[in-house]
């Protein structure tokens, strides 16, 4: 993770809440649906400097963001949901890409690297438009547009942690399968050690590991693929939350009063901690309504290591579970039953809450955020280390209207909309540092927003965050150009590695190409059907004819006129290799054979083309898969010396006995037997009469 620092080196993360409704305006009206994403507390691989908000531990890599920082990432991103695990978090753009960062062994950051600092695209999940995303503390979860369920990480522990049946690792995304064909995923929950998730029609299922009863299934049985909760068949869930041990749900319940269903608490799993709300510390094995809060109506559910919290639809926050660090929030409560948090929230009305291991952040109606519970690594963003047994307002976002909240297990997030910053609050120039005047005019940067003399910011792009009017060039600062024009670069490179070869041959009358149609364009309609999973590849549109058939002579030359650029835009021509002994022929096929030497050359090209991207990522996966076989054998090894260094031990043991019992029957002057001999000879020569004789009579004696 990356904070802001005062070089400017990467994009800040910016978030859109829905497109403009106008097509003209200010950049500070338009730049009203962008946000930027904050951070704090014990962040990874963060800081590009050290200020007197930020404490450093240098020792085991772990920065210490005392205040909230904004997010940088070295693309511009579109931020629609973020969510955070233990060690690392995961964010989905309004296009359905998904970037995860942070720290994440075998798999858990969904592209094969253990570590990134800065967020990266799961480029697996490019075509899936995902919607969802969840973070556990050793695998993730996403949920797509469609309803599936994609999942990845460290499957290693032997309890149907990713619920795809199995107990292997993934370092790339899967899709769940199973029991959830037909069915439309909507939301997911990771918790440490299980997940849940909830259908479209209200539908919840569990899997993962079950000790404590947390699946809710009755037992304390792992699942290895998602299974439906049977006690709750007939009712709809609205939302769930996994904490460690323990479960909470919100179900709609149907009143005996009326005929109208509302929203009532159910907990199950670990009671340690009186963290189910049922006044004692006993598991439940199966979803069990919170019966002090059956008069409320609740709609959103969060949990933590030792805690449960409940959001009614009146704003009112309850909380049960450990009173340690005051992560209750109401310091008269015990936590033995549920607890109306109040004091600054009393005449509050709250719209979202989230919470870490042993912290809660909520968020008000007036766009407020309030923080409690343990303060270590900063966690709660109010500049120290110490805990808050009641509701603190974050004065660092008090100016900042708030989008979006999201706990980790030691460090928090928020999505906060851009503050465009005023040319009158600055008196110099963010770039050069020169003072304004009346020869230095102020302008803002439609990209960063921050505020530039003109010769810092005279140049202009197309494609500027804070654009008013999408697709007309707009003034931005040199560092924004720069990186701008950095990432468009990186886009065509990496669009010509990933293009199709154009097949053409040397015929200078293009007039009898016109035997050969040219394939439709691909309309964005069918490329967007294209991405939910539909058969409209635009090379499917191209006619058998249109493509000469792999049977031909190897000296014949291609002269296919099909124009691959229309039909897919994003595909970009390569160079034609000609050769000068080509036949001049416009049809197809050459009457006259060509040399060898050309239909060599045509033949590697397409040879070597078409496998281009298939041999990169023949590559990356034997890349991954080499990376898994060294870590196995690395166990294996490690095994095989343990086993060896056991079996050591186990022979000195065994040499010790037999020279103790050679030592015993030399101290009363007795002759030892081989190994081979019968044991009781032994006890035999060396017990005294009495005790051989009262053996001798109970091997006698009838069993």
């Amino acid at each position: 993770m990356k904070v802001k620092g005062d070089s400017a080196d990467v994009f800040r993360v910016s978030v859109s809440s829905g497109p403009s409704t106008s097509s003209h305006g200010s950049a500070q009206d338009y730049s009203e649906a962008y946000g930027d994403v904050y951070l704090w507390g014990e962040v990874l691989f963060g800081s590009s400097r050290t200020n007197n908000d930020i404490n450093i531990s240098l020792y085991s890599g772990r920065h210490d963001i005392l205040l909230p920082k904004p997010l940088e990432s070295n693309v511009l991103l579109d931020i629609q949901h973020v969510a955070c695990g233990a060690k690392h978090a995961a964010l989905v753009t309004r296009q359905g890409e998904v970037f995860t960062w942070g720290k994440g062994p075998y798999g858990l950051l969904g592209y094969g690297v253990e570590a990134e600092a800065i967020p990266r695209l799961v480029e697996s999940l490019s075509d899936a438009d995902i919607e969802f995303v969840a973070c556990g503390e050793f695998h993730t979860c996403a949920v797509s547009t469609s309803g599936e369920l994609y999942t990845w990480g460290d499957g290693a522990h032997k309890a149907g942690l990713l619920g795809q049946g199995t107990n292997i690792s993934h370092w790339i995304p899967k899709r769940v399968f199973g029991p959830l064909e037909g069915l439309q995923v909507s939301s997911v929950s990771c918790g440490t050690w299980h997940s849940a998730l909830i259908t479209s029609a209200g539908q919840l299922f569990t899997f993962g590991d079950g000790t404590f009863g947390t699946l809710g299934h009755g037992n304390r049985e792992s699942v290895l693929y998602p299974r439906e909760v049977e006690s709750l068949i007939g009712l709809k869930a609205i939302a769930v939350s996994c904490g460690v041990w323990h479960t909470a749900a919100v179900v709609e319940v149907i009143v005996t009063q009326s005929s109208a269903s509302s929203g009532k608490l159910f907990t199950w799993g670990d009671g340690d901690k009186y963290r189910l709300g049922h006044g004692d510390k006993d598991s439940r094995l199966k979803p069990t309504c919170v019966p002090s809060l059956i008069d409320y109506i609740f709609y959103k559910v969060a949990c933590g290591h030792s805690l449960t919290i409940g959001l009614t639809t009146s704003g009112n926050i309850f909380t049960m579970g450990s009173t340690v660090y005051g992560q209750l929030g109401n310091p008269l409560s015990d936590g033995k039953l549920p607890c109306l948090v109040q004091d600054k929230l009393a005449n509050e009305s709250v719209i979202e809450v989230a919470c870490g291991s042993y912290h809660v952040i909520v968020l008000t109606s007036k766009n407020e955020v309030y923080t409690w519970g343990k303060g270590a690594n900063g966690r709660l963003g109010h500049g120290d280390l110490d805990d808050r047994k009641t509701p603190t307002i974050v004065e660092a976002l008090k100016d900042r209207p708030v989008k979006h909240i999201a706990c980790g297990e030691n460090f928090t997030s928020a999505v906060c909309q851009h503050k465009w910053v005023s040319s009158t609050d600055q008196s110099q120039c963010t770039a050069c540092r020169q003072a304004f005047g009346f020869t230095r005019k102020r302008h803002n940067c439609y990209n960063c927003g921050l505020v530039h003399c003109h010769s810092c910011s005279s140049r202009k792009f197309l494609r500027a965050a804070l654009a008013p009017i999408p697709g007309k060039p707009y003034r931005v600062c040199d560092s924004c150009y720069a990186k701008l024009h950095r990432v468009i670069h990186s886009a065509k490179v990496n669009d010509k590695k990933s293009s199709l070869p154009h097949f053409i041959g040397d015929s200078k009358d293009n007039s009898n190409k016109a035997n050969f149609k040219k394939p439709e364009a691909v309309s964005p309609n069918k490329r967007k059907a294209a991405k939910q999973g539909k058969k409209s590849d635009a090379l499917s549109s191209i006619r058998p004819q249109q493509i000469a058939p792999l049977s031909q002579p190897r000296d014949a030359t291609f002269s296919v006129g099909v124009d691959v650029q229309q039909a897919n835009p994003r595909l970009t021509l390569l160079s034609t290799i000609q050769s000068p002994n080509y036949s001049e022929a416009g049809s197809p096929f050459s009457e006259k054979p060509s040399p060898p030497y050309s239909a060599t050359v045509i033949t590697t090209m397409s040879e070597c083309s078409f496998s281009e991207s298939i041999d990169e990522r023949l590559k990356k996966t034997n890349d991954l898969l080499n990376q898994e076989v060294q870590r196995l054998r690395g166990q294996v090894d490690s095994l095989r010396q343990r086993c060896e260094i056991k079996e050591n031990e186990l022979q000195k043991s065994a040499t010790k006995v037999r020279e103790a019992m050679a030592f015993a029957a030399e101290e009363l002057g007795l002759w030892v037997p081989p190994a081979s001999s019968d044991r009781n000879n032994v006890m035999d020569a060396v017990c005294p009469p009495a005790f051989s004789g009262r053996r001798s009579f109970a091997a006698a004696t009838p069993s």
